[in-house]
């Protein structure tokens, strides 16, 4: 089909501002002509799906008796002179239709040869059959208009390959590229069997605010908003802990939420300013009970999506629990030649030890750089490459870990794992802290932390949050994971753009 003709609208029939503008004169033509572009309502009995359905057990050449209404964006048209062949897609696939001059009324064989193009939306009624190529098509008796496109879809034969463009419009990411729908619905069936999995252990899903007096539950600097009819300065949340925390001493046992949170950080393939966590809090369990928990709530996605391993990021990882289970303190010995012990100094680093083991590791650190974030790239550096295949890292420093329980017998570790895969954080987990007076000692640390350090993402102490606790709070399990760094590992996804419908962007125009 040569370019110009309808339904192949590409740069050579003339600029964007020249394609819209015959489009909105043929609108007005059409109108002209007592034809509605968009009425609101059509029948529809059949999909696409379920148009190819009904040829399965046709011959070349059969004609089926079953009549059928389906409807649908039209993405190629093939004009044959006393015929046409359109392309439909909708929800379901893609289907084709046949429009024979002779088996239409005439004002509806005129529709489709003069007034369609690629990207409108049009119902067709007729029969079914199947073409001498084997194609199950749909011999149309009446078509009718639903709503007429006035830009043109992207190239149709090579996709939408712009990332930018992809992420910035992603209804042509969607209607040009196949297969992408499908991975939206694939993290849909991720949350919904999430929901599944912790309503059938008896949790209860609730919901915490948005927008708060201050922040905390995690380390992360928030966005700042302001209440104009309160006249009060708010920020949006970072975590859900502190308040689902509140539950269980409410009386609740077990509790979770899947919800947006919102932090004020940087863009990158793993991070998005606003992403969706799970959060879920347990009465008398710990963090081996939250271990085996994400290990059910893994292991019930991948059945759900029918797999047992994925390719991600170069590795092939396995999905079946058990997954691996290592101690920090151990792998920290074995790939920085010391133990853990010499940079903990009580509950908080010994900061000179710190910046001497990392510029003997040859990682950048100074003395003014946070302790907890010298820590972090020794753990990037030297643990993060070991972690290719599904793997709790238990213990961690309690320096770090302001809300997590005390190891017995150490004041430098806390009862905290985070689950990696392919190289990626996934789950963070803790015995939780229920001591009152120690939750206070903990804040304070993080306080010193900010005021002497410089460590601005450090928590802030919660006055109201502690006063909860001290009105007693059961020993508690509680763990958090990104639903979106789940659904790129279950979907093989590189980018946490390609899991968020709509992640955040530079504005266009701006360098």
């Amino acid at each position: 089909m040569s370019p110009g003709q309808p339904g192949e609208e590409t740069s050579s029939t003339g600029s964007l501002e020249e394609i819209v503008a015959a489009k909105k004169a043929k609108i007005s033509e059409l109108r002209g002509r007592g034809i509605d572009p968009y009425p609101g309502r059509s029948q529809k009995t059949h999909s696409c799906s379920q148009v190819l359905s009904l040829g399965v057990n046709l011959q070349s050449g059969d004609h089926g008796q079953d009549a059928v209404a389906c409807a649908g964006r039209v993405m190629q048209l093939r004009d044959m002179g006393k015929s046409l062949f359109v392309h439909l897609a909708d929800a379901s696939g893609r289907c084709q239709a046949y429009f024979k001059k002779d088996a239409l009324p005439e004002a509806d064989f005129l529709l489709v040869k003069k007034d369609l193009h690629a990207g409108d939306f049009i119902a067709v009624s007729g029969t079914v059959f199947k073409t001498r190529t084997g194609e199950t098509t749909v011999a149309a008796s009446s078509v009718s208009l639903l709503a007429k496109s006035v830009r043109p879809l992207p190239e149709k034969w090579h996709g939408l390959k712009d990332v930018e463009t992809r992420y910035r419009h992603r209804h042509l990411d969607l209607i040009a590229n196949e297969g992408v729908r499908q991975k939206f619905e694939a993290r849909s069936l991720i949350i919904s069997t999430i929901r599944k999995t912790f309503n059938s252990l008896g949790f209860v899903e609730v919901e915490t605010p948005i927008l708060l007096p201050q922040a905390g539950g995690a380390s992360a600097r928030p966005f700042l908003t302001h209440h104009n009819a309160l006249d009060a300065n708010l920020v949006m949340r970072i975590a859900t802990e502190l308040y689902l925390k509140r539950l269980i001493v409410g009386g609740f046992e077990k509790v979770y939420e899947i919800g947006r949170i919102f932090r004020n950080e940087g863009i990158d393939t793993r991070h998005n300013p606003e992403f969706t966590m799970l959060e879920a809090y347990q009465a008398y369990s710990d963090y081996n009970g939250m271990a085996e928990l994400f290990e059910r709530v893994v292991a019930e996605c991948a059945e759900a999506l029918k797999i047992s391993e994925v390719a991600y990021n170069g590795m092939t990882v396995s999905l079946k629990p058990p997954f691996r289970r290592v101690y920090m303190p151990e792998l920290w010995e074995k790939q920085c030649g010391e133990k853990m012990d010499n940079v903990l100094e009580g509950k908080g680093f010994n900061k000179k030890a710190l910046w001497m083991l990392a510029n003997k590791l040859g990682i950048p650190a100074s003395d003014k750089t946070p302790s907890a974030k010298v820590f972090e790239r020794i753990f990037d550096e030297k643990i993060l490459p070991l972690l290719d295949q599904l793997t709790f890292v238990f213990d961690h420093p309690t320096a770090i870990t302001p809300l997590a329980k005390l190891k017995p017998g150490s004041q430098g570790l806390v009862e905290r794992f985070e689950c990696f895969g392919g190289r990626e954080e996934l789950a963070n987990a803790y015995t939780e802290l229920n001591d009152p007076l120690d939750q206070r000692e903990r804040f304070a640390e993080q306080a010193r932390q900010r005021r002497e350090e410089g460590h601005d993402e450090a928590e802030i102490l919660d006055e109201d949050f502690v006063a909860a606790l001290e009105c007693g709070m059961p020993p508690t399990g509680g763990i958090g994971f990104g639903v979106d760094r789940l659904a790129m590992l279950l979907t093989g996804q590189a980018s946490i753009r390609d899991v968020i419908l709509f992640p955040t962007l530079k504005n266009e125009g701006l360098p």
